[in-house]
């Protein structure tokens, strides 16, 4: 299970490098949209062969599909507004404090979820430790931004 947290870590470095890449695309072109749209497409593309490959690996059956709940389908708008706030937010503020913001609210929100077990999470209760870790993160963010 060791891997997951290296896929984690990761994907956070990612999380860090796709928004200067993303408003520097929006700025060359001089189409935030069109750049936008281009890493949508991008995605997609990667997902697929991702899918394409673990369907080789472990075909699946008829069995294996489950009814969807309502708010799992428009997890894609919620990925739109980051790219959006990619483009138009993280070069005006810098790289820093944008991705503050967005992983400090991120564990905020998340401590949340998993209090109350919402979209498909087990419920972990917020005990002051979470707490304090999140009050952390929210003066960690403050201390970026303002230096």
């Amino acid at each position: 299970m060791w891997y997951l947290y290296g896929l984690a870590l990761l994907a956070g470095v990612a999380n860090a490098i796709e928004p200067g890449q993303n408003a520097t695309l929006a700025k060359a072109t001089g189409q935030p949209m069109l750049a936008g749209i281009f890493c949508f497409a991008l995605a997609m593309v990667c997902l697929f062969g991702v899918m394409v490959v673990a369907r080789l690996r472990s075909p699946s059956t008829t069995e294996q599909a489950t009814p969807v709940p309502w708010w799992a389908w428009p997890g894609g708008i919620l990925g739109a507004l980051v790219v959006l706030a990619q483009l138009y937010v993280s070069e005006q503020i810098g790289a820093a404090p944008f991705l503050g913001c967005v992983i400090t609210v991120g564990v905020i929100g998340s401590i949340a979820l998993d209090h109350y077990g919402l979209v498909g999470f087990e419920r972990h209760p917020a005990g002051r430790w979470r707490i304090a870790g999140g009050v952390l993160m929210i003066a960690g963010v403050a201390l970026v931004a303002a230096f």
